[in-house]
Formats: structure tokens, C-alpha cells, sequence
């Protein structure tokens, strides 16, 4: 079988165009807002970035994606759970060879953040084992990683070191 469905670019962030929010005002007291998106759906912008998961209500697995029913227990209902925004290194490698257009080495790393395991970028950080070690404490961090014609800005997001090295 063969798949009709088209994939993007490594190297390209799919953002859809979108004019300004007005926010429902009249003509003339229309703001004029640059937006942004989140790159997934379980980041959370705003003046407090942070991740959402969704929590089983049964046994409290989380889960970044959505899900039918949970994978710990079978139950089907969810509600969403903030997840701390600090964290400490669990796991990581350095990685030095990856798609076109996608810089390395960068660290991919897995970051406890008080129970919950996220696996993300570590960033603002040398990608050696020098800078880069088990146990460190990090933060969550966001930035832009991309813009469309109109303005919007895509949000991805990383870990940073809380301390420096």
C-alpha cells in the first residue's frame, strides 16, 4: 500500500499563516499581536511556560500524547498536569550525526522533573562530556525556532543548566 499522506522537511517547521488577533475589539482599538505557537501541543506559553501532560485520573501515569486509554492501566480517562519546570539529567548522549540541516552535536537528554520524565534538548550548554553530566540541575527553557510569512513565531523548547559549569 502506499501512503497519499506528504511529510515535511526535516529542516522546515510546518507553522500556519494567521493574521492578528484583534481580540473581538472595535476597528479602532485593535492590537496588533505577534503570535506564537507552541512546536507541541503539551508546551504551554505564556508569562510561565511550562509542559502538560495528561494525568490518568486512575492510576496517574502521564502521557505527552493523547491517548485513548492509558498504557499503566487501561482506563480512559485523563485530566491535564502541569509539570514542574525544573529538573535533574537522568540520561543524555551527545548526538554528532542527524538529518540534513540539523545542527550537531547537540544533547538529547532524559530530565526528571519531579516524577514525571521528559526527554528533551539540553541547551545553553557545550555538548561535551566536560559541561555535560548525570544528576546536573536544569530548567526549562523556550525559543523561537522558526517564523512564517505573517509574523508567527514557532516555540520550541529545551533544558538549560540552573547552575553554571
Amino acid at each position: 500500500m502506499v501512503s497519499t499522506q506528504r511529510s515535511w522537511p526535516h529542516d522546515r517547521i510546518p507553522v500556519e499563516p494567521r493574521g492578528c488577533d484583534t481580540f473581538g475589539l472595535p476597528d479602532d482599538r485593535r492590537l496588533d499581536v505577534a503570535e506564537q505557537v507552541p512546536l507541541v501541543d503539551y508546551l504551554v506559553l505564556g508569562d510561565e511556560p511550562h509542559l502538560q501532560a495528561n494525568e490518568c485520573t486512575a492510576c496517574g501515569a502521564r502521557f505527552f500524547d493523547r491517548r485513548n486509554a492509558c498504557a499503566s492501566c487501561g482506563k480512559t480517562e485523563f485530566t491535564k498536569a502541569a509539570i514542574a519546570t525544573e529538573g535533574v539529567l537522568r540520561s543524555f548522549t551527545i548526538v554528532a550525526f542527524a538529518a540534513p540541516g540539523i545542527p550537531v552535536p547537540f544533547v538529547a537528554g532524559i530530565i526528571d522533573c519531579d516524577g514525571t520524565q521528559v526527554r528533551a534538548n539540553v541547551v545553553d550548554v557545550e555538548p561535551d562530556p566536560e559541561h555535560v553530566t548525570l544528576g546536573m540541575k536544569l530548567k526549562l527553557t523556550t525559543f523561537p525556532i522558526g517564523e512564517d510569512s505573517a509574523g508567527t513565531e514557532a516555540i520550541g523548547f529545551g533544558f538549560a543548566p540552573l547552575e553554571a559549569n
